[in-house]
């Protein structure tokens, strides 16, 4: 008989219920461990080359500044450099000059400001889109913040967020003390909409048609954190159906915000209608998981001082804002708003004809 004896390597079995209590949890903590490295090592590699090429751009304007070097002579530092370290990125003509920038638009150590903790092409793309050192470091700071991706920061300055940061007009101190700034932070006036491309004598449904077909362009104006829940959501008290414009729910302040919308000046009966908020309160907010209902009316203008007493008089946390849904040049050939409310008027209720 050939009996032949062959080897197996043996692996122990690997059953669930032969691992100790608690060793996945820990498998888990380890894991948070190992990626927690990789991420600080990353971003220590990026510190270490933003400084690198901060003080690459530092040397050359000294230089150039008494030495009066040209174009030609960065140009040939541009091919000494690639010819001497063939096997690392970055040492372009155009990235030279993109470090003179950085050096010359942030002359103190980058790595202490907040565009130090942005990726290269982030930092070209500030370089390349904003204009003042007030929109570059307000960029940069957002960025860092909300962990914008590129695109999402050309987005953004091209939308001119910079002049968007005023806060709307609300009665949080008064409502929601606890979260009063962080509510703030999340409604600014006005709105800039401009995708929207609305005519002059748009009504409040065109505007919420506009807005909903357009919903991410319009998420990334709200700002981060908002999430849709939907359009005339419908709401019933007792035997009355109500239908809210726009309802989302801010998964950072874990409250539902509901959201009006008006073509016309706000008035304080406007914020009447906010009543939803009331109604989202009882009929969908989880009372052990979520905060009070927010309400916001975006209206075409306000009168600041009739606002703010409109606001103290009521006892839910409602904030008002305006939006910018045309460009200041042409919105400057627009009618005013008391024309469009005329105009408004007149389509609604049969005026007179055109002649």
């Amino acid at each position: 008989m050939n009996n032949e004896l062959t080897g197996k390597a043996v692996v122990p079995a690997q059953h669930r219920g032969e691992l100790p209590p608690g060793f996945h949890d820990m498998l888990d903590d380890l894991k948070s461990i190992v990626r927690g490295a990789h991420v600080r090592a990353q971003l220590k590699v990026n510190t270490e080359m933003l400084q690198m090429y901060w003080q690459i751009g530092r040397a050359i304007l000294e230089r150039q500044g008494g030495e009066k070097w040209g174009t030609k002579v960065v140009d040939r530092i541009a091919t000494e450099l690639r010819t001497e370290f063939p096997n690392q990125r970055g040492f372009s003509r155009s990235n030279l000059h993109y470090m003179q920038q950085m050096a010359r638009t942030w002359p103190d150590s980058i790595v202490q400001q907040a565009v130090g903790q942005l990726p290269w092409g982030h930092i070209t793309t500030l370089m390349d889109k904003c204009k003042t050192r007030f929109e570059l470091d307000f960029y940069a700071q957002h960025a860092v913040h909300h962990g914008w991706s590129r695109d999402r920061l050309t987005t953004h300055i091209r939308s001119g967020l910079h002049l968007a940061q005023g806060a709307a007009a609300n009665n949080f101190d008064v409502t929601i003390p606890e979260q009063s700034e962080a509510a703030t932070q999340i409604f600014k006036d006005p709105y800039r909409l401009e995708f929207t491309q609305l005519s002059d004598t748009a009504a409040e449904r065109e505007l919420e048609d506009a807005l909903t077909s357009r919903i991410i362009q319009f998420l990334t104006e709200l700002g981060f954190g908002f999430a849709f829940v939907g359009r005339q959501y419908p709401l019933t008290v007792g035997d009355t159906e109500f239908r809210i414009d726009l309802l989302f729910y801010h998964f950072r302040l874990h409250r539902f915000v509901v959201v009006e919308l008006k073509t016309t000046k706000a008035h304080p009966s406007h914020l009447g209608q906010l009543s939803f908020v009331t109604a989202v309160d009882r009929l969908l907010r989880d009372p052990e998981r979520d905060d009070r209902t927010l309400g916001i009316l975006i209206a075409e203008s306000q009168d600041a001082t009739t606002v703010e007493f409109a606001l103290q008089s009521q006892n839910q946390p409602l904030a008002v804002s305006t939006y910018a849904g045309l460009p200041p040049g042409v919105r400057e050939l627009m009618p005013t708003t008391d024309d469009l409310s005329r105009l408004a008027h007149e389509v609604l209720h049969g005026g007179a004809g055109t002649g």
